[in-house]
């Protein structure tokens, strides 16, 4: 038999190719890419409690304001009523009514959070807050409605979200 070369196989193998053994990390981009993804978390963490507001809404304005509780928010914009950006009903039927009327999606939301937080905290009262976000334009009816729902649900302290006007008071606008 014939001697066949194949040192250039061996060389693969054994890992003889032409890399280098011991690679580096290119660490300026590395830090580069740490640095964008901490200043992006800081934009957009905030620490007073702010919640999303629909741009549509109008909030009506008020001088004395205090900084958001944690509690949930109730929305009513145009005909839809949200809780926590959740759909919770609708306001036609209240409008075609012409009539208070409790809203049953809503009561039914509110009392499973009232339920839940009451699991959540044992031997604790439940301080029974709702915060209320209305439109200018929602008729007077319709919030008595949803306030009145809230209340049946076990929210009897309801708050309403505001714009600063000026004056007093620590909210934000």
């Amino acid at each position: 038999m014939h001697h066949i070369g194949l040192g250039f196989v061996r060389k693969k193998v054994v890992g003889g190719g032409g890399r280098a053994l011991n690679t580096e990390i290119p660490l300026i981009p590395f830090i580069d890419f740490l640095l964008c993804i901490v200043l992006f978390l800081l934009a957009s963490f905030s620490a007073t409690g702010e919640l999303p507001l629909d741009k549509n809404v109008k909030l009506p304005k008020a001088e004395n304001v205090q900084e958001m509780l944690d509690a949930p928010m109730v929305a009513i914009t145009g005909t839809q009523i949200l809780v926590d950006g959740n759909a919770a009903g609708n306001t036609r039927a209240i409008e075609e009514a012409n009539r208070l009327q409790r809203i049953d999606e809503l009561f039914q939301i509110l009392k499973a959070k009232r339920d839940l937080w009451k699991q959540l905290n044992p031997g604790q009262e439940f301080p029974g807050v709702a915060i209320l976000q209305v439109d200018r334009k929602v008729p007077a009816l319709v919030v008595k409605s949803v306030f009145q729902t809230a209340a049946y649900a076990g929210y009897p302290n309801i708050s309403f979200m505001v714009g600063r006007l000026g004056g007093g008071g620590g909210g934000k606008e």
